[in-house]
């Protein structure tokens, strides 16, 4: 093998290693909070060592913070698939919706972080100028198609982009996080496939509903 194949192989093998770390970590942490989750946890899950990991992260929040930086971008990179200048304002909005709905249920990890980081006020994420703008830039496609719609005369002018994404957000983040209260009050599991289209739905049509003139 070359000296330049070789460096190569090494960087694959360290991105392969992070990449593992971080997976193993954010089940760590959604399960067991910031508190209760253990290093040495993970890295007996990733047959590594303290060390190999504060050689990656550097330290338990830092390890912590960089899940929580990669499960923020993860959801921000799905929504900027959408191609919304290329769909009516009406359809670009029910699709960032969907894309919230899917992701958020695929990913209940990320559910049960954010859970975690609201119970510690958010002490560690305020640390993070990166989440802020990973977060504002969903914040502004929203707010470019809420523009075009209020300039085709679609969308009510008094609406404020960030409202729409917490109405979004909290629809498909309470479907998730409540999924078992719910389910022992009312005897209904919010994610019963045989009901995801309805509510899939009902959040576009309730999103469009508020929009609309």
């Amino acid at each position: 093998m070359t000296q330049e194949k070789a460096v190569v192989q090494r960087q694959r093998d360290a991105e392969r290693t992070r990449t593992e770390l971080l997976d193993v970590a954010t089940e760590e942490f959604a399960e067991n909070g910031y508190s209760g989750a253990r290093v040495d946890e993970i890295a007996a899950r990733t047959r590594t060592t303290k060390r190999m990991i504060y050689y990656y992260f550097g330290g338990k929040e830092q390890l912590y913070l960089a899940v929580l930086e990669r499960a923020y971008a993860e959801i921000r990179a799905a929504e900027r698939t959408v191609d919304v200048d290329h769909l009516d304002p009406v359809a670009a909005v029910r699709r960032l919706a969907e894309v919230t709905f899917d992701h958020h249920e695929a990913h209940p990890a990320f559910i049960k972080l954010v859970g975690v980081e609201n119970a510690q006020h958010a002490k560690h994420m305020n640390h993070v100028a990166r989440l802020v703008d990973l977060n504002s830039s969903a914040v502004d496609l929203l707010r470019g198609v809420l523009d075009r719609g209020r300039a085709e005369g679609t969308f009510r002018d008094d609406v404020d982009a960030l409202d729409v994404h917490m109405m979004i957000s909290s629809f498909c983040f309470f479907r998730v996080a409540n999924r078992h209260t719910w389910g022992a009050l009312f005897d209904r599991d919010l994610l019963d496939e045989s009901r995801r289209g309805h509510y899939r739905t009902m959040l576009g049509d309730l999103v469009t509903g508020y929009l609309r003139k």
